[in-house]
């Protein structure tokens, strides 16, 4: 029976400072410093497990202590790791990231070189209800991704991760189940103004895209569903603890909701509540996830 979510994408050590106090440009700020496992492809595998749904992830890390790492805690969460390719002589991936007192990302650095060399020549789709493509995957890898889950029959939902990264893979953004971009990535995916959204949301429909959920931060979101009226939806309130992590914890929850039956707007309700629960915590991914959105329903 096809159940499982398949997550293709990256996987790497997140090292977070925040200030201590607001932040000074150009010099020291004191603070305070986590090391954890992150990645885009990788946290929302890691909350889906947490969430109890069967997922796989795909994805490549080198073959030292933080990869050694980032597959212990991902596994502990719940997720297969056992299509993780172990890179020789490769470094695992590194995201770098200074936050200031009030916890909003002031800069970040990504080195995701090792994600390179993924190899996707053969995907196992044939239990798959599901396939997640992050964008941090290289263009051959997430063409070759589409054209499997294609071949499969199985729908693809993809995150574009950045605005660069949208750009970079706008031509493939097409006939796909589900696309979850903010304002500006939305922007990139279809060569259009950012305040232009809604045009942009028609643009990728009419590629053969069903659904787009746009994300808007503070504002909230918007769910939009080839055929029938956008649907917006507000922030759930949260105290800004560490916004890493928010938006994977919001895809991942959404998928699990959908997987158990929700329609897109009651998945996507459920994808604001994870990430008010992931913003107020100070982990990347958030370990007693589950239980805090079964508390609040």
């Amino acid at each position: 029976m096809r159940q499982w979510v398949v997550v293709v994408g990256g996987t790497n050590m997140d090292v977070v400072a925040r200030t201590s106090a607001p932040l000074v440009a150009a010099t020291s700020n004191p603070g305070h410093t986590r090391i954890s496992p992150g990645g885009v492809g990788r946290n929302i595998a890691a909350c889906l497990g947490l969430l109890g749904a069967p997922v796989r992830l795909v994805s490549a890390v080198g073959d030292d202590a933080f990869g050694d790492e980032a597959l212990r805690v991902t596994a502990a969460c719940g997720a297969d790791v056992s299509s993780v390719r172990r890179v020789p002589g490769g470094a695992t991936g590194t995201y770098t990231a200074v936050l200031d007192d009030a916890g909003e990302l002031v800069a970040a650095v990504s080195d995701m070189e090792v994600v390179d060399a993924l190899e996707l020549d053969t995907l196992h789709l044939s239990d798959a209800a599901l396939v997640v493509i992050d964008g941090n995957l290289a263009h051959p890898q997430v063409e070759r991704a589409v054209a499997a889950a294609a071949a499969a029959d199985v729908p693809v939902a993809f995150e574009p991760v950045s605005v660069a990264k949208a750009a970079r893979l706008a031509d493939l953004v097409h006939d796909l189940f589900l696309v979850t971009p903010n304002a500006d990535e939305l922007a990139a995916l279809t060569g259009r103004a950012p305040g232009d959204w809604r045009a942009s949301v028609e643009d990728l429909h009419q590629r053969g895209v069903e659904h787009v959920w746009v994300r808007t931060g503070a504002e909230g979101s918007w769910v939009c569903t080839w055929g029938a009226d956008p649907v917006h939806l507000p922030a759930v309130p949260a105290t800004v603890v560490d916004v890493t992590g928010a938006g994977d914890a919001m895809l991942a929850a959404w998928v699990a909701a959908w997987l158990r039956g929700a329609d897109p707007v009651d998945a996507a309700r459920e994808g604001h509540r994870a990430a008010a629960a992931t913003i107020s915590s100070p982990h990347t991914v958030r370990p007693d996830l589950a239980a805090v959105l079964t508390e609040e329903s």
